[in-house]
Parts: structure tokens; C-alpha cells; sequence
């Protein structure tokens, strides 16, 4: 995620990846997608067909007024537990599990080791990013976004604690309440593509703090296509763009 002038080392990568999974030949090949998209200071623009010849699914992600980087899935996992881990999508002690929708964290890995965790395109977790990172979200509610905010009996407020470094920064609430904008067309993978773009207002009141999220999602199924999130409420915000969506 941090965009630096020089080739970075795919060891560290391949290692951490390794650690995690095991799977050689995976690394092999998600080296070689790195090697590709993860050179020079300047954004990182493929062609749709680089896109789809990767066997992984793909984002674009731009932290700040850095430069915008090709990460690639390298992980995709049901939350750890249901009700107190990283994730924006905890089960309520009076909601039955059946009815929760599927969540699925997506951990995109960039090649100097950076990580996101997004789940619906909501942002869940960061490591190992310069700027900071978000360590955790946590809510009894299920995320409007992991519903289906486009429908109309989806809830439009959202209420979760948010933890982030650097700093000791834990169990700020946060609430937010979400509005339709409009629906637009925007251009993705050199593909215009019609979405309905719903803001997000945050506020953290323990810190007299508001700020505004922005989603693009498809009309047919809610899917966030596109993000502009803050990675926390005095972090930078980061942008997020799917190209090449995971398929379970």
C-alpha cells in the first residue's frame, strides 16, 4: 500500500503468505502478480485484460495522495468469532444466525506487506500501513452495506466501536447515518458502469469528530463496487475500487 522507489522485496511477502497458508504454488503466482503491478512511485493502471488474465481477485487501492497500487486477494475467511473480532458484521444476542447475510473477510495484500480487510467493501482492519491503521471494528448491528443498503427496509443508521493506531485508540463509538446521493455512471476497468452512490456521515462524539464515507454499489444485489472510506477518524482516507470481484 505504500507506494516506495524501488523494487519491494517479494520474500517478505511470500513468507508472511506461507506462514499463513502454505501453499507454494499460490505464492508462486501471486509473486509474479506482484512483480508486475508493484514497481515505481507512480498509480498502477492495468489493462482490463492484465486484469483478467490474473487468477486472483483484484482491487485498486489509493491511501492519501500516495499513489495508487494493484492489491490482490490473498485470503478469504468467515470472521473468527461472531460477536467480538475484527469484523463490522457481529451477530446480536437476539438475531438468529440463519438470518445473518454471509460474510466473508477479503484480505488484500500489496507487495510491501500492506494488508486491508474489507467485508462488503466496508473497512474492517489495516496492517502494516504508514499512515496508521484501523485494529478493529466491532458492533452488535449488521452493517447496512452487508445487507443490502440499496433496499428499501435496510436501516439507514449504523452504530460500532472503532480501534486504531498509532496511539491508544479503543472502543471509540462511532454512528453513522447513511443517504442516497444518486445514481451515476462511473467508469471502472475502462468500463462505464451504472451505480447508486449512498453517503455515509460518521460521527465520533467522544472526539467531536464527523466525517463523510462515500459507496458506489451495483443497483441488482448492493455489491460496493467502489469506496472512499477513512481508515479512521484522524487517518487518511483510502479509496477503494473493485476490478475483479471474488468469487466463492
Amino acid at each position: 500500500m505504500r507506494i516506495n522507489n524501488k523494487i519491494f522485496s517479494l520474500v517478505t511477502v511470500s513468507a508472511v503468505l506461507c506462514a499463513m497458508s502454505g501453499c507454494s504454488q499460490r505464492i508462486s503466482a501471486l509473486n509474479d502478480t506482484i512483480e508486475l503491478a508493484f514497481i515505481g512511485d507512480k498509480d498502477v493502471i492495468l489493462t482490463p485484460e492484465q486484469i483478467s488474465a490474473n487468477p486472483y481477485a483484484s482491487i485498486y487501492a489509493k491511501i492519501g495522495d500516495t499513489a495508487q497500487a494493484f492489491v490482490v486477494l490473498a485470503f478469504a475467511e468467515p470472521p473468527a468469532t461472531l460477536s467480538s473480532t475484527a469484523t463490522s458484521t457481529a451477530i446480536s444476542s437476539t438475531q438468529s444466525p440463519s438470518t445473518t447475510p454471509k460474510a466473508l473477510e477479503l484480505k488484500w495484500l500489496s507487495a510491501d506487506n500492506g494488508m486491508i480487510m474489507t467485508v462488503n467493501g466496508r473497512l474492517v482492519k489495516t496492517h502494516n500501513l504508514l499512515a496508521g491503521n484501523l485494529a478493529g471494528v466491532t458492533s452488535v448491528q449488521i452493517d447496512p452495506l452487508l445487507q443490502g443498503l440499496h433496499l428499501e427496509s435496510t436501516p439507514k443508521t449504523w452504530h460500532r466501536l472503532l480501534d486504531w493506531q498509532p496511539g491508544y485508540h479503543y472502543g471509540y463509538q462511532a454512528d453513522s447515518q447513511f443517504q442516497f446521493v444518486a445514481t451515476e455512471t462511473i467508469i471502472i476497468n475502462q468500463t462505464p458502469t451504472q451505480v447508486l452512490h449512498y453517503s455515509e456521515l460518521v460521527t465520533i462524539k467522544g472526539l467531536n469528530i464527523q466525517y463523510q464515507n462515500e459507496f458506489w454499489l451495483k443497483p441488482d444485489n448492493g455489491q460496493v463496487v467502489k469506496s472512499r472510506q477513512k481508515i479512521a477518524p484522524n487517518l487518511p482516507y483510502i479509496d477503494i475500487t473493485l476490478l475483479k470481484p471474488f468469487a466463492s
